[in-house]
This record gives C-alpha cells, structure tokens and sequence, in this order.
C-alpha cells in the first residue's frame, strides 16, 4: 500500500512538472502602456515583477499595490495617492523577491541603484501605517491585501487591523532589506532595519499570541479611552490591542518567518491538522471550519479566503513546519496537495486558483499557474533542496 502510493505521488509529481514546463513560455510578458519592463505573468489574470513597481515608485517612497494596464494614463493606486487619497502600498514581499533572485543568480549589483527607492519604502511604510502604541503596522483598508475577505480585516474600519499576515511577512522583509544593505557595505542601515525586525517581533508576541487558544490572532489597534463629558474620568484604556479572535490560516505564518517559539509551533501543528478546524485531505482550510464566516462561494473581487484551499496557504504552512522540524507532518502537507493538483490536471488539463477542501474540486480560475508551482517546490525541499523563501 505504501510503494502504491510513493508511485502515485511519483506519477502526480512527474504530471505537474511537465505541464509547469510546457507552460513557461504562457507566464512571459512583453512590455506595453506603462509597464516598460518584461515582466511575470503566473496566473490567468495577474502581472508584476520588481523592475516595473520601482519605476512607479513615488517621491514620498510610495509604491502601488498593483499596476494595472487600464483607460488611465499611470498606475490607478499611483494616481488617488497623488490626490490625497492613501492606499494600501506594495506587500512586503519586495526585498524578500530581490534576495531570491539575486542568490539564485549570485548577483545583487542589478539592484544598487535602487537602495535609496528600498530606504524610501520603509520610511513610507514606517510614516503611514506604523501603529506606534502597539509597534505594529496595519492596513490602510481591505483593498488589494492579498487575502480579499479575510474577516480580521475585510469590511472593518480603515487603519484599524494589525492583520498577522501583514506584519509577519514585514518580519522578512526587514530582514531581507538588511541583507541587501550589508550586501553593500552599508551596515548602518541594515542594523536599523533588524533592529525594527526584534522589536516587531516583540509585539507579535505580546499582542498576538492567545495563551489560551494557542493561535496567532490579527488585531485591533483602534482603542483608546473615549471620554464623553465627566464619563471616563476614572482608569481608561490600557490594553494596547484587542484581539480579533477569528482563526484565520495566516496564524501559521509565523512559523514560515521563524518567529514562533517552539512551544508555540508545538501548538500550532496541533491546529493544522485538527479535523474540526483547519485540516483537509487536500492541505489545510483558509479559514477555520467552525467559524460563523466559513463559507465556499464562488467569487472575484474579492477572491474567496474564507474557507478553500489556496496554494499558497499550503506552501507557508508547509515550509514552517520544516523550519521547526515538522518533516513528516511537512511530508503530509505535500502529499495532500500534489493529490489535489494531481487530480485536477489530469481531470480538467488545467489548474485552478482555489479548491473545494472537502471535494477537491476546483471553485473558479480555470488556467491559474501562479503559487501552484510551489507544489513541486514542496516535493524538491524535502529532497533538501533550498527552500524558495527567504534566508540570511
């Protein structure tokens, strides 16, 4: 039974990577409009790379979520920040994605005339959604987060979540930016970033982590003690955050930016593959089974994280509990989603964006590539292979 399964997950692996290769070429973008640089097209509908967001960064430091080739003259988010209006700025995923790519091509001289663009993005990250009672950064909105609906931010007021999703990824990145700094001489600045990155870490850990529920919770940062004539006169407010107890996938994060203790990875394994919650024959659910919000409709605009199976989802999860030394739960993770994809591709000849958890079955975006390659990355990293995340 166990050799029969090895061949299939052997046949599943062999099946991704062919299509993977043979669809290279759809992912290649030639230049137009605004977007002067080739560029990466993984999906069915979605498009970037770093060359084209430094060239529409702004003066302040600003850069846009997203460029988007439209009946506008510039970038959409470009153009309401020049009017006042600011948005949600570039995830931070930049320095981390020029640290990939400059180990893999063991070259970062591509990228030094843009290390004042890197100070600037900080500093505009660090000015306009820098909380600094609670040393936490938040969303400006729901906009463009990358996990739409996600309930700790999705329809709730502007500048008042500090998602975990965000501010464990700007663990990374502060790390990230350090690296290229000292990558040229300049350690002053790299110290100054780290020196953020342990204090950000500080905070998640004493606003985020529920002793009780043993999970990594988003919060909220909107509180303070609203006095009303002679009411509230007496002990105010002294609780930075207020926890919004919704159990959402990116609470696993932490364990992918290595800034979980081991008790607390501990406890979080015990979530992933707990099957009332989180766990899934195809990887684990985006939003935890039990929650009021669970829900597996079909949607665009914003894309449904309230439940399906993302691909993304599992790789983060995946590789935190390898970093923790989670190898055979880590193996079943990736068994679990070379059968979801598997099954899909020889179903359909194509692949999805999100799945059924309970099915498998595709729920929308038929030709989606994307994060779905990390599928095969899953099987090379336990082979030892070094992991496509990012690593001083």
């Amino acid at each position: 039974m166990e050799y029969e399964k090895k061949e299939q997950m052997k046949h599943y692996e062999e099946l991704l990577r062919t299509f993977f290769t043979d669809h290279t070429k759809d992912v290649m973008k030639q230049p137009r409009s605004f977007i002067r640089y080739p560029f990466i097209d993984p999906g069915s509908i979605y498009d970037g790379n770093v060359w084209n967001f430094f060239d529409h960064q702004l003066e302040d430091g600003y850069i846009p979520m997203m460029i988007e080739v439209a009946d506008w003259p510039k970038p959409y988010l470009n153009m309401r920040h020049k009017e006042g209006v600011l948005m949600n700025m570039h995830k931070p995923f930049l320095c981390t994605q020029i640290c990939l790519i400059s180990d893999y091509v063991k070259d970062y001289t591509w990228m030094e005339e843009n290390l004042e663009g890197i100070r600037k993005y900080f500093a505009c990250y660090d000015r306009n959604y820098y909380y600094e009672n609670c040393g936490l950064y938040v969303w400006r909105d729901d906009i463009m987060i990358g996990m739409d609906n996600d309930p700790a931010t999705f329809g709730r007021p502007p500048f008042s979540t500090a998602n975990i999703f965000l501010n464990s990824f700007m663990c990374v990145e502060l790390a990230a930016g350090a690296k290229i700094f000292r990558t040229f001489g300049q350690n002053g600045e790299a110290d100054v970033l780290l020196k953020k990155r342990e204090a950000l870490i500080q905070s998640i850990q004493s606003e985020r982590w529920d002793k009780r529920d043993q999970f990594f919770y988003s919060v909220d940062v909107d509180i303070k003690t609203r006095k009303y004539d002679w009411f509230h006169q007496g002990l105010g407010v002294f609780w930075k955050t207020l926890p919004i107890k919704v159990r959402v996938w990116s609470g696993f994060i932490p364990m992918y930016a290595g800034i979980a203790t081991e008790e607390q990875a501990a406890a979080m394994v015990k979530h992933i593959f707990d099957d009332t919650t989180f766990g899934s024959d195809y990887g684990l659910t985006t939003l935890a089974k039990d929650e009021k919000m669970f829900d597996l409709s079909v949607t665009n605009n914003p894309s449904n994280w309230l439940g399906p199976i993302w691909l993304v989802a599992n790789y983060v999860t995946f590789r935190g509990l390898l970093n923790y030394g989670y190898r055979d739960e880590a193996e079943i993770i990736c068994e679990r989603t070379l059968t979801l994809l598997g099954r899909d591709l020889e179903k359909s000849g194509c692949l999805h964006e999100y799945y059924d958890p309970f099915t498998g079955e595709p729920i929308m975006n038929g030709g989606f590539i994307n994060w779905n390659v990390l599928a095969v990355n899953m099987a090379d990293e336990l082979r030892g292979k070094k992991p496509m995340s990012f690593s001083d």
